[in-house]
């Protein structure tokens, strides 16, 4: 499948890696023989391609992306397939400046500031219907959760999720949601630019689900650089109140994070799912 997919884009490669913390699609790290590094991304899905191929068209000229070199809707053995450029920089990690703070508030509030655009197929909008969406992605992980948990944990996840669903603000949007917006997914160059990578996952809809992951990889180790990514998102576009909708969010991310760890597999992903499950007693107590 990879020759395949490399004499389809006429690609001379002098050699290639697979990349690791990819969840939802194989991406190869290929060198070419005029020395360019460019990267081949295969999504696990058609949804997945098709996404991810929107959200290319939709980002570019508007955030700062790797660059849609070429691609290809697959056939019956392939899901599709995208060449894409390298972004400059490695990923995102505690211990950068408060100006590249700044820059991934900057980035990732003018991501929120992109509307819904007309004739999409791939992409979503669930602003609509926010709550139900929420909702259902939630019990539809519940099924693989109660298979995780204690009754009596699984039990109290249930009704404090319904108690929290019903005391949230008004969402904001509708925007583009990343939803899966965390460190490895944003790059940051030598310079402090920020730019933003991984679209098999995103939607039209609330912002306010978007801030979860980035707060709990990175916000929440360094108030000097959690406020410098205030600053940043607020000089594009104003920020909602985190306080407000955090701790739901963080809620639903560990028990879907839980439900996800049954799915893809336990004992592969034994650390991340006991990770979630003290987040989860942590926030339930």
């Amino acid at each position: 499948m990879l020759n395949r997919i490399l004499d389809r884009f006429g690609l001379q490669v002098q050699s290639f890696l697979e990349v690791d913390d990819s969840h939802s699609s194989t991406v190869y790290k290929c060198i070419l023989h005029n020395g360019e590094t460019v990267y081949l991304k295969i999504p696990f899905t058609r949804l997945k391609y098709q996404r991810e191929l929107e959200a290319y068209i939709i980002l570019m000229g508007k955030v700062s992306v790797p660059e849609l070199l070429d691609y290809w809707s697959g056939d019956e053995d392939c899901p599709g397939a995208l060449l894409l450029s390298e972004l400059q920089g490695n990923p995102l990690t505690p211990n950068v400046t408060k100006a590249a703070a700044y820059r991934v508030g900057e980035l990732h509030a003018s991501v929120h500031e992109i509307q819904p655009p007309d004739g999409l197929k791939g992409i979503e909008n669930e602003f609509v219907n926010w709550s139900t969406f929420i909702e259902e992605k939630f019990y539809s992980f519940a099924e693989d959760v109660e298979k995780v948990l204690e009754e009596r944990l699984y039990n109290i996840a249930i009704k404090k999720f319904e108690k929290m669903k019903r005391q949230l603000p008004k969402p904001d949007g509708p925007s583009f949601i990343h939803m899966d917006f965390r460190p490895a997914n944003i790059i940051v160059s030598e310079n402090n630019d920020a730019g933003v990578i991984d679209f098999e996952s995103v939607r039209f809809g609330s912002t306010e689900v978007d801030f979860t992951k980035l707060h709990r990889d990175f916000l929440r180790f360094d108030v000097a650089l959690y406020k410098a990514y205030q600053d940043g998102y607020n000089s594009v576009r104003p920020l909602i109140d985190l306080e407000a909708v955090l701790p739901f969010y963080q809620f639903t991310d560990a028990f879907n994070s839980i439900g996800w760890c049954k799915r893809r597999g336990i004992e592969k992903n034994g650390l991340f799912l006991e990770e979630n499950i003290a987040i989860l007693k942590r926030l339930v107590q």
